[in-house]
């Protein structure tokens, strides 16, 4: 194990109070880029090398996987092979270890399987065909989100509150999910947390037996846990009371998943002797892109101020470029990247473009692809999504609990085995009629004829398909303890005859049976730790767990997938009103507070430079709207700001004390009505100057005859001329008078 002092010595000293402050509630508020993980690792190392604390009493709980291994990875080499004794995962991770240590105190087996997202969502639509209510009317994903805000605030079914008639739904399709999941023997994301809890509460002894284990609790990200969380932590702490939580109550963006950062407000509450450290370092970015984040957030209250400072130097300026519409928008970043990739200034890897609704990527996706330029979209199909990933999986699971009618329902005729929906509502009547699930009626179908307790239940070839399944299932299962998870993963794909069926000779055949592959070697990596570890990493996999460490191309992803990530150059792009900060923000004090913290979060993912993007109008079922620029925007210090692209003539000539619209200081409101009236008595006037009709579009490439070829970002009619923005490869952005310039148009 290394000794403490090599490492402490390279702390700075907010940094060295955090991991060597004594016993107690300790408060660690961590600003962007300065070393948490480092701090939690390292405060786990020095709580075994100095105090002398053993791994065995120490938990430390994270919210990603990615997170989890950097941390067990850091251990590893601080701490040897002491750290294996160290409980070290997700909130979700952890619950579900005490679950199925604890489940003779709960309502389902040990060998209960956690229902992915997609399950989920089958779950309740199957709830509402159950309750004979139209989908339509209740979506399911509606449906979904309000079950899953009920079980964050620890709220059963019928404690539900109920003013509506669409609370009354709700209530009913939660209480026949619930019983969906039962008879599943399984639970979801928000059961794992949910039920962790009420399993402490209803019994003190379990409870008080791993708050004695556990003398140092320590969290990650606190500022993005909920009511459940929080209460987990008061629980596992309550005996020795040693508590050391680490966030930044800035960066909580995740409000729609019931994460509450004023819980960061509540631990000093009931902690009021607890020590509090501030880590304001920033080891990431320059100071420019610093000073931009502090600018914006120190509007927001309920908050902690934090003095951000680096040592990486003041920076370049932010730029900021205003296209004339988003298909300019989207040009202008893609030809920016390609030009800073060709002239060897920067690497794919190197950038990331972000943005605040999913919507967003479409346009930059056809620029990309357009310019012929690679990119990584975070947050589409991921890998275990795939349907053939799907099915394996379903196999697996059926395997470790016969129980999981889900899965029992996906692959019972995959690869096709002639068990029709018949014979499917069949096995589900049967079920039902007898108190078991169909996956126990399968698995007694598999024995022989003379033994089976169901043969004569199904009419012409039902009974001997489904025998010949269950034939299958009660072999994989056999001796489960003692085969190996490859060896399993093998036999499932050679008795399925699983490659002759995907692989169908087309390409999408090879593509899916090297999914296949690809999943077939992650099943060798778990075949110390068997099948139910394997499954439930699977089912606790997030995006940004499937990211690849060092992509080769540029990024794309919503400014909430940003978290956590850090890029050399980040694009955040749709800074209008509406886009960022989101529509639905204006009327709530709360949402605009997050909205605030967003765009704080992709701000401070910047190490060395920084664009902010907007567009004068964007386009909406065909047709133009003109946005207002994003009101974060004001915000920026003009001395920290680069403005390109279509400026206004108003615009250039701005003077001290105004915001870079051009125009005072003045509330929004006021500022509107007097664009309005302004607008009213030019309307004439301008309408007579600008009748000549731009010929240059955004997207369009050109060739000049000195700088060579460019793409059109934007173009208008100004007293009767057509001024043109062209992005030239070799010289930048140029604007020009179309009737001087003798631009040739490349591509119509």
């Amino acid at each position: 194990m290394t000794s403490p002092q090599n490492w402490l010595n390279d702390l700075n000293p907010q940094q060295r109070q955090a991991v060597t402050a004594g016993t107690g509630q300790i408060l660690v508020l961590a600003g962007p880029g300065s070393g948490k993980t480092r701090v939690l690792t390292q405060r786990i190392a020095y709580l075994v090398g100095g105090p002398g604390v053993r791994p065995y009493n120490i938990l430390a709980v994270t919210f990603t996987n990615k997170a989890a291994r950097e941390m067990e990875t850091r251990l590893r080499h601080l701490l040897d092979e002491a750290s294996a004794d160290l409980w070290l995962g997700t909130f979700h991770a952890i619950c579900a270890r005490i679950l199925r240590r604890e489940a003779d105190f709960l309502p389902f087996k040990s060998n209960f399987v956690i229902m992915d997202a997609d399950d989920q969502q089958a779950l309740v639509k199957r709830s509402l065909k159950e309750l004979k209510l139209d989908e339509k009317l209740y979506r399911p994903p509606s449906i979904h989100a309000a079950i899953s805000t009920a079980k964050n605030h620890l709220v059963d079914a019928p404690e539900m509150t109920v003013r509506s008639y669409r609370d009354e739904v709700v209530r009913r399709v939660y209480e026949q999910y619930q019983k969906l999941l039962r008879n599943n023997n399984a639970v979801d994301f928000d059961d794992l947390l949910m039920v962790a809890v009420r399993l402490f509460e209803e019994n003190p002894a379990v409870r008080e037996k791993y708050a004695r284990r556990f003398e140092h609790v320590l969290v990650d990200e606190f500022q993005d846990t909920n009511l459940a969380q929080y209460k987990l932590l008061q629980q596992l702490s309550s005996y020795h009371n040693n508590i050391f939580v680490v966030g930044d109550e800035d960066q909580s963006i995740y409000r729609w998943r019931g994460a509450d950062y004023m819980n960061v407000l509540r631990f000093e509450e009931e902690h009021r002797e607890a020590q509090k450290i501030l880590l304001e370092q920033n080891y990431r970015s320059t100071q420019t892109v610093l000073d931009a984040a502090r600018a914006v957030i120190d509007r927001n209250p309920n908050r902690t101020h934090k003095r951000l400072f680096s040592d990486r130097g003041r920076g370049e300026r932010i730029v900021l470029f205003e296209a004339a519409d988003d298909h300019a928008e989207s040009a202008y970043v893609v030809d920016t990247i390609s030009k800073l990739i060709n002239k060897g200034n920067a690497k794919g890897a190197d950038f990331a473009v972000m943005y605040r609704t999913n919507a967003q990527s479409r346009l930059l996706e056809e620029a990309f692809l357009r310019a012929g330029l690679p990119y990584r979209l975070v947050g589409a199909q991921r890998f275990y999504g795939r349907r053939e990933v799907k099915d394996l999986i379903a196999f697996l699971r059926l395997v470790q609990n016969p129980a999981d009618e889900i899965s029992l329902q996906r692959v019972i005729n995959v690869p096709p085995r002639g068990i029709g929906d018949k014979t499917l509502v069949a096995l589900q009547l049967k079920a039902r009629q007898v108190g078991t699930s169909p996956g126990a009626i399968v698995l007694d179908l598999g024995l022989r004829a003379d033994e089976s307790s169901f043969w004569n239940t199904f009419t012409g070839r039902g009974a001997a398909v489904l025998a010949d399944f269950g034939a299958m299932l009660n072999g994989w299962g056999k001796n489960l303890d003692e085969t190996p998870l490859p060896a399993l993963f093998d036999r499932i794909l050679t008795e399925l005859g699983y490659q002759a069926y995907i692989q169908d000779g087309t390409e999408e055949g090879e593509d899916r049976w090297g999914n296949v592959q690809e999943l077939r070697r992650l099943a060798y990596e778990y075949k110390e730790r068997g099948l139910v570890v394997f499954l439930e990493n699977l089912a606790l996999v997030s995006d940004q767990d499937t990211l690849p460490e060092k992509p080769d191309a540029p990024t794309l992803l919503t400014l909430h997938a940003a978290k956590g990530l850090e890029f050399g150059r980040v694009f955040i792009v749709g800074l209008d009103e509406g886009l960022l900060p989101h529509s639905r923000s204006f009327d709530d004090v709360e949402e605009m507070a997050e909205e605030r913290r967003l765009f704080y979060v992709g701000v401070t993912r910047a190490k060395d430079h920084l664009y902010l993007v907007r567009a004068e109008r964007r386009s909406t079922y065909g047709q133009f709207e003109v946005n207002e620029a994003s009101r974060f925007l004001e915000d920026l210090p003009d001395e920290l700001v680069q403005h390109e692209g279509a400026v206004r003539p108003w615009k250039a000539g701005k003077t001290s004390g105004e915001s870079w619209y051009g125009q005072k200081q003045q509330p929004r409101l006021e500022r509107w009505q007097s664009n309005l009236r302004q607008g009213a008595g030019a309307g004439k006037a301008e309408s007579s100057a600008n009748m000549v009709q731009p010929r240059y579009r955004p997207a369009m490439r050109v060739r000049h005859a000195k700088w060579g070829e460019g793409m059109v970002v934007g173009s208008k009619v100004v007293d009767g001329e057509e001024e043109v923005d062209v992005m030239f490869s070799g010289v930048g952005l140029k604007r020009l008078l179309a009737s001087l310039a003798v631009l040739e148009i490349l591509n119509g």
